[in-house]
C-alpha cells in the first residue's frame, strides 16, 4: 500500500483550484510521460521545475530597453486610442523621461482598458519591447500594476516549460497550490550524504526551486537541485538493486569444471587472447563458480573481442554439464554469431545449433528434440530461444548480445528457463559510466579496453555533400582495386517530410554509375532478402552495399575497407563510431568518409570533430553524453531507460555512484526495508514511480 502521507501528492491535478477538464488535458500533454494513462497528478506539478525566472525588480527606460527581451518600465499614461474597427488593435500611449511607447491590445474593451491603465497615473508595466515603423511598442503587457500595488506584489516569478494553450499564470497557480499540499517527509537519505553535500530537506528543496529569487537559485549544481537529483537517482538505484536481489534470491549454482573445454577452445583460436580478454574471462569464471547467480555486463568497444570471452564462459558451462544460450537482437546477427562460433566449437568438440523464427516444421522439431535431450551445448538465436515450446535439458548460462535493446524486465524473463541460469550481457556500444549505472545498476561490469592485435586504425575524413561526385569517383577506383565499400543512408525511401537521401534512391543512382556491383540492404527487407544481400557482399558478387543502419551492430565482412556515411551530421557520435567499426577488420588500410550537408550547427561540428580525432569508443561515448544529454544516447525507448525528470546525468553523474553504493548497502543491512529508514525509502520508491520495485519486495 502506498504510504498515506503521499495521498495528497497522488491526487489528480483536477482537484487543484483553477484546474478544470480543459487545463487538466493540457497538463496531461505537458507532464505525463507517453504511454501512461494515469493522468496528471499533484506530484507531476511538483516535479515540473522552472527553466528560468522573470525579474521585474530591475527597471529599464523606453529608449534603451533591449528589444525582444522582457523589460519592466515605469510609465505615465498619456492617452487612449481605441481601434477604428473591431479587427484593429487599441493603443494606450505612455511615456517616461526618454520617450513614448504604445501599449497595444487586440480585442480589448475600452472600459476595461481605461480601468486597467488610467490616464495620468504612473504604472509599472512589463512585457517585450518591439520597434515598429521606428517606434517602440509593447503588445499585451504581461504585468500591469500601479506603483503602490507593485510594492506589495511578487516581482520575481518562475518561468516553466509550457505547452500550447496553457497560460503561465494558470500553471504557476497550480504549482503553488501543489506546494501547499506537501508536508515534510521522513528523511530517506543517509545522514552522512546529506551533511557532506549540504542537502536541504526534500520539501524545502522543492519549495526553494519553485520560488527562485536569483538565476543562481535554479543552477543545476546548487544544493536544492542536487538534492532532488540525488533522490531520483537513489529511487532508481534502489529499484535496480531490488531487481538484482530478486534475481540473486533464486538460488544459483556453481558452474565450474576441469578446464578441458576451455583449453580445447583456446587451442583452436588463431590468435593470443589480449590482457583485457584474460581479465574479463577471470571475472566471469569467478562469478560462475559462486553459488549466487552471475549478473554481469561485458562492455567492449567495436572489435574488442567480446565473442571469444563469451565462448570461454560457455565452454566453462559445458564443463559443469550445463547448456548455454546466446541471444542476438536480429537474425542477421544471430546467423553471424553462429557462423563465427561454429568453426571454433567444431574444432573444440562443442556442439552448437542455430534457432530463429525462420525455423519450422520437421527441421525445427528436430532441433528442439536435440536441445531438450542435451545433445546441444550452445544454442544461438533470436527471441525464438525463449518461446514456450523450447525446452532445455539444463540451461546454465544465458548470454545476451547488445543488451541495450532489452530492458530490465526482459532481463528477468530471459532467465526463467532452466534452473536460475547465470546471465552475461554484452554490448559493443561504449556507454559512459554514469549511464551504465543508470541502465545496469543491478549488474557487475567488466570493461574490455584495447583491441586485439592486427586491428588497423581507420582514417576518418569529413566531406561536404557538394563533393559527392569526388567520393563516387573514389569509390569506383577502390572497386577496381578490389576493395569493398559500405555506403550508409539514414532512410529507406524518400519521404516528403525529410530531405535525407533515401537508401533506395542512392542505390539506384550508384548502380547507374558503377554497375551491378552495387547491392542494397535495409530494415524493411525480409530476413532471407537481407541474408542474400549480405552473402553477395561477403562473396564479392557485389563490391559496394548501400545500407541503412541495420549494419550498425555486429555485421562482419573483414575485407570491407571503406565506409561512406551520408548525412553524418544527423547521426549521434556513438552511432557514427559503431558504423565506422564495420571496417578496419582485415589487412587493408581502412577509411571512413563522413558526408555532411552545410552549414553545420555547433553541435554537429563538435560531433564530427570528435569522431575524426578519436577511435576510443569510451571517450566518444562520454563526449556524446556531454553533447546530447542522456535522453537518446541508448535509444531509451528500446532500453527501458527513461530520461530522468529532474536529474541530468551530464551534470549530476557524480551522485549516481553514491546512490548505487548506498542502495546496495541499505539492502545488505535491511533487505526487506523494514527499518525506520527502510520505511522512508519505500515512500521514496512510490514518490518516484518505482511501485514495481515495492511489488518485488512483497513478492519476496
Amino acid at each position: 500500500m502506498r504510504p498515506s502521507v503521499l495521498d495528497p501528492l497522488f491526487a489528480s491535478a483536477s482537484s487543484l483550484p483553477g484546474v478544470g477538464p480543459k487545463v487538466c488535458a493540457l497538463l496531461d500533454t505537458l507532464l505525463v510521460p507517453a504511454g501512461s494513462d494515469a493522468g496528471p497528478r499533484v506530484r507531476d506539478l511538483l516535479f515540473h521545475l522552472p527553466s528560468g525566472l522573470v525579474d521585474r525588480r530591475r527597471r529599464e527606460e523606453i529608449a534603451t530597453a533591449p528589444e525582444g527581451v522582457l523589460a519592466t518600465l515605469k510609465l505615465r499614461i498619456d492617452r487612449h486610442q481605441p481601434g477604428a474597427t473591431k479587427s484593429q488593435p487599441a493603443r494606450v500611449f505612455a511615456r517616461d523621461e526618454t520617450g513614448e511607447i504604445a501599449l497595444t491590445y487586440f480585442r480589448a474593451q475600452s472600459a476595461w482598458l481605461e480601468k486597467l491603465l488610467p490616464v495620468g497615473e504612473t504604472m509599472i508595466v512589463s512585457g517585450r519591447v518591439e520597434w515598429f515603423n521606428g517606434r517602440p511598442q509593447m503588445v499585451h503587457p504581461e504585468f500591469v500594476a500601479s506603483e503602490a500595488e507593485a510594492e506589495g506584489m511578487t516581482l520575481v516569478e518562475p518561468v516553466y516549460p509550457m505547452t500550447a494553450g496553457l497560460s503561465a499564470k494558470v500553471l504557476r497557480k497550480a504549482v503553488h497550490a501543489s506546494l501547499e499540499r506537501m508536508s515534510p517527509l521522513a528523511e530517506w537519505s543517509d545522514p552522512d550524504v546529506v551533511r557532506r553535500h549540504g542537502f536541504p530537506a526534500f520539501d524545502k528543496a522543492l519549495r526553494a526551486l519553485h520560488d527562485p529569487q536569483d538565476p543562481l537559485d535554479l543552477d543545476v549544481n546548487n544544493p536544492a537541485y542536487r538534492r532532488l537529483a540525488y533522490d531520483e537517482f537513489l529511487a532508481s538505484q534502489l529499484a535496480l538493486a531490488l531487481s538484482r536481489q530478486r534475481m540473486k534470491r533464486a538460488r544459483g549454482r556453481s558452474l565450474s569444471g576441469d578446464g578441458a573445454a576451455r583449453s580445447a577452445v583456446q587451442a583452436t583460436l588463431p590468435f593470443e587472447l589480449t590482457e583485457g580478454q584474460r581479465q574479463a574471462i577471470n571475472e566471469i569464471l569467478n562469478d560462475m563458480a559462486q553459488e549466487d547467480r552471475m549478473l554481469r555486463l561485458l562492455q567492449g568497444d567495436v572489435g574488442a573481442g567480446k565473442t571469444v570471452v563469451a565462448l570461454m564462459a560457455m565452454a566453462a558451462a559445458k564443463e559443469a554439464g550445463a547448456q548455454s544460450a546466446l541471444l542476438a537482437p536480429t537474425e542477421i546477427l544471430a546467423r553471424q554469431h553462429y557462423a563465427g562460433l561454429a568453426r571454433w566449437c567444431e574444432a573444440a568438440g562443442l556442439s552448437i545449433a542455430l534457432l530463429t523464427g525462420r525455423d519450422n516444421g520437421k527441421a525445427r522439431a528436430e532441433k528442439l528434440r536435440r536441445i531438450a535431450g542435451g545433445e546441444v551445448d550452445i544454442v544461438v538465436g533470436t527471441h525464438a530461444l525463449f518461446q514456450e515450446d523450447v525446452e532445455y535439458h539444463d540451461l546454465g548460462l544465458v548470454v545476451v548480445d547488445e543488451q541495450h535493446r532489452f530492458g530490465v524486465h526482459q532481463r528477468l524473463s530471459l532467465t526463467r528457463k532452466g534452473r536460475a541460469p547465470d546471465l552475461l550481457v554484452m554490448t559493443a556500444t561504449p556507454i559512459p559510466r554514469t549511464l551504465v549505472l543508470a541502465a545496469f545498476g543491478d549488474m557487475d561490469v567488466s570493461r574490455l579496453t584495447g583491441k586485439p592485435a592486427g586491428r588497423k586504425p581507420i582514417a576518418t575524413v569529413a566531406v561536404p555533400m557538394e563533393r559527392i561526385g569526388e567520393v563516387v569517383e573514389r569509390a569506383r577506383k577502390a572497386i577496381e582495386a578490389g576493395e569493398k565499400l559500405y555506403w550508409v543512408c539514414p532512410l529507406v525511401e524518400e519521404s516528403e517530410k525529410s530531405d535525407l537521401t533515401a537508401a533506395q534512391e542512392r542505390h539506384d543512382h550508384l548502380r547507374q554509375v558503377l554497375g551491378d556491383v552495387v547491392g542494397l540492404v535495409h530494415g524493411r527487407m525480409s530476413g532471407e532478402e537481407k541474408d542474400a544481400a549480405m552473402a553477395d557482399f561477403k562473396s564479392g558478387r557485389t563490391r559496394l552495399v548501400v545500407a541503412t543502419t541495420v549494419i550498425e551492430v555486429g555485421v562482419d565482412v573483414p575485407d570491407a575497407s571503406i565506409i561512406v556515411i551520408e548525412h553524418a551530421e544527423r547521426f549521434g557520435l556513438s552511432q557514427l563510431h559503431q558504423l565506422r567499426g564495420r571496417v578496419g577488420r582485415g589487412d587493408r588500410p581502412s577509411s571512413c568518409v563522413l558526408l555532411y550537408r552545410s552549414p553545420l550547427g555547433e553541435t554537429a561540428k563538435a560531433r564530427l570533430a570528435v569522431i575524426r580525432e578519436s577511435e576510443d569508443g569510451f571517450r566518444i561515448a562520454e563526449e556524446d553524453l556531454n553533447l546530447r544529454g542522456e535522453g537518446d544516447l541508448l535509444g531509451t525507448r528500446q532500453s527501458g531507460l527513461r530520461s530522468f525528470r529532474i536529474a541530468k546525468l551530464e551534470e549530476h553523474g557524480d551522485l549516481m555512484e553514491i546512490a548505487r553504493d548506498d542502495a546496495r548497502l541499505v539492502l545488505t543491512r535491511d533487505p526487506e526495508l523494514k527499518s525506520e529508514r527502510g520505511e522512508a525509502l519505500r515512500t521514496l520508491l512510490y514518490l518516484f514511480g518505482k511501485d514495481e520495485a515495492v511489488r518485488l519486495l512483497r513478492a519476496g
